[in-house]
């Protein structure tokens, strides 16, 4: 195990250039654990690839003499930069085991939503009320016929209206207390990937559901964690999460359960349906034996949004109203397909045009169709943001699955 005397990087650090100083290069975290950059020389840099966690202090420093020919470098200059990067939780060290071993996981994306209470619920009632917005839900008992909806995951300010829209209809038509979110998976490199750490937003704390995590597991088996930290960056989760919290703080206590789904690459690439993949079927077969076995209600999130086009997405082109205007159309055709509850001609459409716009919502959306195949679903709203430059388009929609 790494050491501070045998130091080792942890995993989701990213470099990037300092504009200030081409001298200099900015060490960060992709996982958000800190907020402290660390400024680096390009020497310090060379440095870094000795901390693998087999080195001594000692044993690092004679062979960065040996890389700069031999050149005198001081013990402390190693001593300094070990003791800055476990500051900055940079290090495999007791410090940042002891950070990873907390329950409770912070939210990453304060800036999208305010972070004082008060704000941010006079916010999300604007989505609601304003002029776009479908009404606050009704306070009558809800009806119990939702049985999943998805939403977007964008950020608040372009999709808000319709998360709003999704929303009204979850708290107007399900009885669930137990949410279990199905998100978009942007940071980890496996397929599934759960966590059992509780939700901190401004809104208080939304626990998970630990009994329906544990027959998860048991029901689907092993991995499900190896990656979890991919969940401290995520944000596919989380702003599902702040309105479920706005939502029920006067109603009823919720739990959760956080899932996100990685790529569906292969089976575009190869043509077959995603379900031919081994993992794929174990986990809808685990999501319907966990259902069978969970003796109350749940109601289904899938947090997802459609088309990514643009540079910003590495499209060579700037996005115009002909290419705006197509899209529009493709994601008619796959929303067409959910409503139907088509999963495999929801995602025929996609493979046919081999992913080419980046439909992040199409893993846990056809994850959610295979495992619990609802009778029917409804479009409630449906939106696309383009960049007036071009630089950029995402859109996104709302939509309901009954029972």
């Amino acid at each position: 195990m790494a050491t501070l005397d045998c130091p080792r990087l942890r995993p989701g650090l990213a470099l990037v250039q300092d504009d200030r100083d081409p001298k200099y290069v900015i060490l960060c975290d992709r996982l958000r654990l800190s907020a402290r950059h660390q400024r680096l020389t390009w020497l310090e840099l060379t440095w870094l690839g000795l901390f693998d966690g087999k080195r001594d202090l000692r044993a690092i420093q004679a062979e960065a003499m040996r890389q700069q020919g031999n050149q005198l470098l001081p013990i402390d200059l190693f001593q300094s930069l070990v003791k800055r990067l476990d500051e900055a939780l940079f290090l495999e060290s007791p410090r940042f085991r002891e950070r990873l071993a907390e329950p409770i996981r912070e939210p990453s994306c304060i800036g999208c939503y305010p972070a004082k209470p008060d704000l941010l619920r006079r916010q999300l009632e604007q989505y609601f009320t304003g002029p776009r917005g479908p009404g606050l839900p009704r306070p009558h008992k809800p009806e119990g016929q939702l049985r999943a909806a998805l939403m977007p995951h964008i950020d608040y300010q372009r999709g808000g209206v319709t998360f709003a829209w999704g929303f009204k209809e979850v708290v107007e038509r399900t009885d669930a207390s137990l949410f279990v979110i199905i998100g978009t998976s942007h940071y980890s490199s496996q397929r599934f990937t759960l966590t059992r750490k509780h939700f901190q937003t401004p809104l208080g704390v939304a626990e998970t559901d630990q009994r329906y995590i544990d027959l998860l597991v048991a029901n689907y088996g092993d991995g499900l964690f190896d990656d979890e930290l991919a969940h401290l960056p995520e944000h596919s989760i989380e702003l599902e999460v702040v309105f479920l919290q706005y939502l029920y703080e006067t109603r009823r206590p919720i739990r959760i359960v956080p899932l996100v789904v990685g790529s569906f690459e292969d089976a575009v690439l190869t043509g077959g349906q995603p379900r031919d993949q081994a993992d794929v079927v174990r986990m809808i077969e685990a999501l319907r034996k966990t259902e069978a076995e969970t003796p109350e209600p749940i109601c289904y999130i899938i947090s997802g949004d459609l088309a990514h086009l643009g540079p910003k997405f590495d499209d060579p082109q700037p996005v115009r109203e002909p290419l705006l205007k197509h899209s529009r159309l493709q994601d008619e055709a796959i929303l067409k397909r959910a409503e139907a509850v088509d999963a495999a001609g929801y995602f025929e459409i996609i493979a046919a045009e081999r992913d080419c716009r980046r439909i992040c919502g199409l893993p846990p959306t056809y994850t959610v169709l295979e495992a619990f195949a609802p009778s029917r679903g409804k479009l409630l709203h449906y939106d696309q943001y383009a960049h007036p430059r071009g630089f950029e388009s995402v859109s996104f929609a709302s939509m309901a699955f009954y029972r």
